[in-house]
Order: C-alpha cells, then sequence, then structure tokens
C-alpha cells in the first residue's frame, strides 16, 4: 500500500511538473479583440461608450448582476472618470479612463481584485464606413501571470471573455437603434 501511495505521488508530482513547464511556455501578455460593424455613424456611438455611466447602460458584465453594487467617481467624463463595482457574480474591480480621442477611441484601465487580482488595459475603437455605419472594435489585454497561463491550458480565456464582449456590442447595436 505504501510503495503504491508512493508511486502515485510522484505520478501527480511529474504531472504537475509538466503542467507547470508547459504552461510556462505560453505568451507573457494575452489580448482579446471583437468587432461589430453597427448600423450608426461614430457620432450617434461616441457617447456609449466614452462615457461610464452610458457604457454601463450596455456593458455585459453590468447586466449580469442586476445587484451588482457600483460607484463612480472622478471626472464626469473623459480621462480620470472612474466607476468601481462590487457584486458576488462578476467580482470586484474598477474601471478608469485613461484616454481619449473623441469620436474615435477610448482607453480604459481594468483592474480586478476578486476572484483574483489582474490589471488589464481595454480599448474601445470606431472607425467609420463608408455606408454610415461604424465598425466598433473592442479589446484588452494585460500580462499573464504563471497563474493565468495554468489557467489558459484547461479555459480558452479568448472564447470566454470574447463571448462577453461580443454579447456587450450587441446590447450597444440594441441601444444604438433606439
Amino acid at each position: 500500500m505504501k510503495q503504491i501511495l508512493m508511486i502515485g505521488g510522484l505520478a501527480l508530482l511529474a504531472a504537475t511538473a509538466l503542467l507547470l513547464a508547459y504552461a510556462s511556455t505560453r505568451p507573457d501578455e494575452f489580448r482579446v479583440e471583437r468587432k461589430l460593424r453597427i448600423a450608426a455613424s461614430s457620432d450617434k456611438l461616441w457617447p456609449l461608450i466614452g462615457e461610464l455611466r452610458a457604457f454601463n447602460r450596455w456593458n455585459p458584465y453590468e447586466r449580469k448582476d442586476p445587484a451588482i453594487k457600483g460607484r463612480y467617481s472622478g471626472a464626469a467624463t473623459g480621462p480620470g472618470s472612474r466607476y468601481e463595482w462590487e457584486s458576488d457574480k462578476v467580482g470586484v474591480g474598477s474601471l478608469e479612463i485613461t484616454g481619449q480621442q473623441p469620436g474615435q477611441a477610448v482607453q480604459m484601465r481594468l483592474d480586478f481584485v476578486k476572484p483574483f487580482e489582474a490589471h488589464n488595459q481595454a480599448e474601445f475603437r470606431l472607425v467609420p464606413q463608408g455606408d454610415g455605419s461604424t465598425d466598433v472594435i473592442w479589446s484588452m489585454q494585460g500580462p499573464a501571470n504563471l497563474i493565468s497561463k495554468v489557467m489558459g491550458v484547461f479555459i480558452n480565456m479568448d472564447k470566454m471573455v470574447g463571448r462577453d464582449f461580443e454579447d456587450g456590442l450587441v446590447n450597444l447595436q440594441h441601444i444604438a437603434k433606439e
């Protein structure tokens, strides 16, 4: 029995070492990006993206938890505009506008505290099209530490977060029709 436990323990140790070795070869940064062409001008879409209160009308993470506790601070719009949230479903964190090119792009710092700590950058870009529609591009990128690399072996972050981005862009599309 003792020998079986020792062999099992060594096998578990070897599997863990192989997992860590494989995970350490994964990229040190991640990037998720989704795009949707919306039948609206960039002028119509900009207020829904460039201001956090309007953004939260279509933000898929806000919609996941109607009981979310959020608080706005800083500037009403533009760099320094900040939103903090606490939720049992989407965790605890904050979002701050760090840069804007009105009508074209907004950059945000996204900090998660729970369920795990992460510090990422998000960006929305608006690319007007000749037919009056606009390509809206939502991206997020950040560092991938060893824990996130190990998680990435089992969970496809691009698919998981990408689905949320796709849902959010569809929500934006619906609001833009109002």
